[in-house]
């Protein structure tokens, strides 16, 4: 199957750089497919799941935060906040989180706030959705 490049960076890290057959990602209204020889674009990446296969036929699974994606001439680079492998994931943080988040959307709040808590309340869902399954196949 015919590759391009991909690069996705974190806040932190270089999270993967290297060839790909296949990138899905996290976006507004669902999912999002790359595939070599994509037209020229930039996309909104929103939290979720970003899966990734490798020229090996590897599936790579990471919880992601908002950013974006640049695809130009057989090349993509996701830019977000964090990315997480499966195994990276404190279950336990991420419950309190999910928690944390569930009581802030209970109060009532400044729209700041609300947007705010409910932000977190999605992360540490897609934390916790991440977190449970190591491998990911189509």
């Amino acid at each position: 199957m015919k590759t391009f490049h991909l690069r996705v960076i974190s806040s932190d890290k270089i999270f993967y750089d290297g060839q790909c057959e296949n990138l899905i990602l996290p976006i507004e209204d669902g999912q999002f497919s790359v595939l070599a020889h994509h037209e020229n674009m930039v996309v909104a990446v929103e939290i979720g799941e970003l899966h990734l296969k490798t020229p090996e036929g590897e599936w790579i699974t990471a919880a992601v935060s908002q950013g974006f994606a640049e695809i130009i001439n057989n090349r993509v680079s996701v830019l977000v906040n964090a990315a997480e492998r499966p195994e990276e994931i404190d279950v336990k943080r991420a419950e309190e989180a999910k928690q944390r988040a569930e009581e802030r959307l209970r109060h009532k709040q400044s729209l700041q706030e609300y947007y705010l808590s409910q932000a977190s309340l999605a992360r540490a869902m897609a934390r916790l959705k991440t977190s449970k399954h190591k491998h990911w196949n189509i």
